[in-house]
């Protein structure tokens, strides 16, 4: 850790936070959505990072998805936990302080915490303060053991102000959701790399991962009839509209989810309908009939294929747990 990350820890420790333990804010560089639209809009292929999915309204939606009958993964992972709860206490082991990537919902925070035996901390990292302070400090508030808070980004190694929690911690790092399908599998590698390094020797991680299935599941999950999908993904042009104030006609793009094989994965795009332009600060930007702006993706694996990711890192799979259908697996890694 450098001496500013230290004096940076030392402030937190003693700034009023609530019931937090400490905050450590790295001030994680924000994000240009204006320059990003541009630089979308002009490259080809067009790829927008999904985080431009997420205002007020993205994030309702994305919640209405979760708890869609279609949408398998949420619930699936939760019954997982609960089924395999005993199993995945011992396996763990007693004690560990969790490290969660992304700031999770409270209801999935306390259903971690509650299996796991006597845990000793709670941590957890996002790059929105606003929004990790706001719940940190609420769920700090409620539990009787430390709380902290790291504001970042989840892709890049972060050195912990362990003093802060017990240096002699045990470390679980905790990444639900299969959101590490989001990115590429270079891209995975790279942030479990960092996770390791970020949580030290003897630690472990409990992750989410979807299953490689047919592609009707897929289908039926990733663009369900109620078409509360295809609204989150349009989102983001909802949001070039009324931020940027961006000249488009809604009406000549529908959303698009295509399945992709090796490595199989779901493919979400905005596309074009018919010829039509996105006009932005003066720039035009034409679209063809069937052009595309790809906003996210969802890449899904085998235990096998996630193994083969895994020999690229410090880590290997412990264990894994399935639902009855191997939909989904929440998998336990640990250091050679």
């Amino acid at each position: 850790m450098t001496s500013n990350a230290q004096a940076s820890v030392k402030d937190a420790l003693t700034a009023p936070y609530g019931d937090l333990a400490f905050l450590l804010d790295l001030d994680p560089p924000m994000s240009d959505f204006r320059r990003d639209a541009h630089a979308a809009l002009a490259a080809r292929p067009r790829r927008i990072s999904p985080m431009y999915l997420y205002d007020e309204r993205g994030s309702q939606l994305f919640g209405e998805i979760t708890r869609l009958p279609s949408y398998y993964p949420t619930q699936t992972e939760r019954g997982i936990l609960d089924a395999n709860a005993r199993d995945i206490a011992e396996a763990v082991g007693p004690r560990r302080a969790v490290f969660e990537y992304g700031a999770g919902s409270p209801e999935k925070i306390d259903r971690l915490m509650s299996l796991l035996k006597a845990p000793s901390a709670y941590v957890a990292m996002d790059i929105s303060r606003d929004y990790l302070l706001a719940g940190m400090r609420d769920y700090a508030a409620r539990v009787d053991f430390p709380v902290g808070a790291v504001c970042a980004d989840f892709t890049q190694p972060v050195d912990l102000p362990k003093d802060a929690i017990g240096p002699d911690a045990d470390w679980l790092g905790f990444f639900p959701g299969s959101t590490i399908g989001n990115v590429t599998r270079d891209a995975a590698a790279d942030l479990l790399s960092n996770a390791a390094r970020t949580l030290g020797p003897g630690a472990a991680f409990l992750i989410g991962l979807d299953l490689e299935k047919d592609a009707e599941t897929l289908l039926r999950a990733y663009d369900e009839p109620e078409g509360v999908t295809a609204e989150f993904i349009l989102n983001v042009l909802r949001r070039l509209r009324d931020e940027l104030r961006a000249d488009l006609d809604l009406s000549a793009f529908r959303y698009l989810a295509e399945i992709e094989d090796t490595p199989q994965r779901v493919e979400m795009s905005v596309a074009a309908t018919r010829r039509t332009e996105i006009s932005l600060d003066g720039e035009r930007y034409a679209f063809a009939e069937g052009d595309r702006l790809h906003v996210s993706r969802s890449h899904k694996y085998s235990l096998q294929r996630f193994d083969a990711l895994l020999a690229r890192t410090p880590w290997r799979r412990a264990a894994a747990w399935t639902d009855a259908d191997s939909r989904y697996a929440v998998c336990l890694l640990k250091h050679d």
